[in-house]
């Protein structure tokens, strides 16, 4: 008898917390895959310091981060199912899972790429040089696009070079044969090829500020099922971007842990951040997505993305994929399969996560 009102008086006071955090459920479990990037790092951080889980279990769930080596391919699973959210860049979020059918939302607009996105010749050190080379790149991806802009601001064409298709994985071994005079790519890619000798900068996603914009995509019919899982991601990502600030030891350690886990330091990572326009805080985040100049971003990118074929075989224009965000609706608004919607951040920026 007295053991049974021991354990009685035991369950009587657990503490009214634990109690109000239920445990997962199947349908509560969530997979995300992310790919090394300096404005994805972040999210490397938040799983091994256990903030992504804080956050997960707050809101009853659970988020299972996956690092996929293949950028393109960590995509291509996403929009196969295999994955309820993804980092991609915009372009890529429009290219590939709207492209396919997958109705998808930007629910984080974490940055936009300002100098990490390069074209580099070796040998040579100027933009001009580029005519009539070989550039490797992963094709019709954002390096891809940002060739074709470099190519415009000096009245050149893509026929006037030939793009080889190269994945991320193999791009550094792959510069370093002689036979490769020119590449495309991105950080943390662009830091190691420039430290090869004769290696040149001649292009840089500086030029073109906003268009390459770095996100956090899920699936829109996810979002719509299980908003705890938005709540639960955004109100992580603006913890971990208060913790990785300044010059305090929390901030050194959390942007050590970033420079590691992607190859390289915290100078190194560092000076990929410097070439990173982050939006540390909800409120940027959330002013840039209402902008009218991200829809015009977006009906450039679609522009590319249909003179090379990348909205499907039957997509009769570049407005074909309706494209929504808060200044209004680009192209098809009855076949809307990309969304920018800034209602999380909006939340985390007025402190009710």
């Amino acid at each position: 008898m007295k053991s049974l009102i021991k354990n009685l008086f035991i369950l009587l006071i657990i503490p009214a917390t634990i109690l109000a955090t239920p445990p997962a459920m199947a349908g509560d479990k969530f997979k995300v895959a992310w790919s090394i990037y300096v404005g994805w790092m972040p999210w490397d951080y938040g799983d091994s310091s256990g903030i992504l889980k804080k956050w997960a279990d707050k809101y009853g769930i659970e988020i299972e981060l996956v690092q996929i080596n293949d950028y393109v391919e960590s995509i291509n699973q996403y929009t196969a199912g295999g994955f309820d959210a993804a980092v991609m860049t915009n372009m890529d979020a429009l290219t590939i899972p709207a492209a396919s059918g997958v109705d998808s939302t930007a629910l984080i607009v974490g940055d936009f790429s300002n100098g990490n996105d390069a074209v580099i010749l070796k040998g040579k050190k100027e933009l001009k040089d580029i005519k009539g080379q070989n550039i490797n790149l992963v094709e019709l991806s954002v390096s891809h696009y940002l060739l074709a802009r470099a190519l415009e601001s000096i009245g050149l064409v893509e026929k006037d070079v030939k793009v080889v298709n190269t994945s991320d994985a193999d791009m550094v071994a792959v510069y370093t044969t002689p036979s490769v005079t020119a590449v495309t790519t991105w950080n943390p890619l662009v830091s190691e090829i420039l430290a090869m000798p004769k290696s040149y900068k001649v292009f840089d996603s500086s030029k073109i500020p906003g268009e390459i914009i770095d996100l956090l995509v899920v699936n829109t019919k996810t979002l719509k099922k299980s908003p705890k899982l938005a709540k639960a991601l955004v109100g992580a990502w603006y913890e971990i971007m208060a913790n990785m600030q300044g010059n305090g030891a929390k901030a050194i350690e959390a942007r050590t842990s970033m420079g590691v886990a992607s190859g390289t330091d915290l100078k190194g990572y560092d000076a990929q951040l410097a070439s990173t326009k982050m939006f540390y805080k909800a409120a940027d985040a959330v002013a840039f997505t209402n902008s009218a100049a991200l829809k015009d971003t977006m009906a450039k990118v679609a522009s590319f993305s249909f003179d090379h074929g990348l909205l499907g075989d039957g997509a009769p224009n570049a407005g074909f994929i309706g494209i929504e965000s808060p200044a209004g609706v680009f192209g098809d608004k009855k076949n809307i399969k990309l969304r920018f919607d800034p209602t999380y951040m909006q939340m985390a920026a007025d402190g009710k996560l």
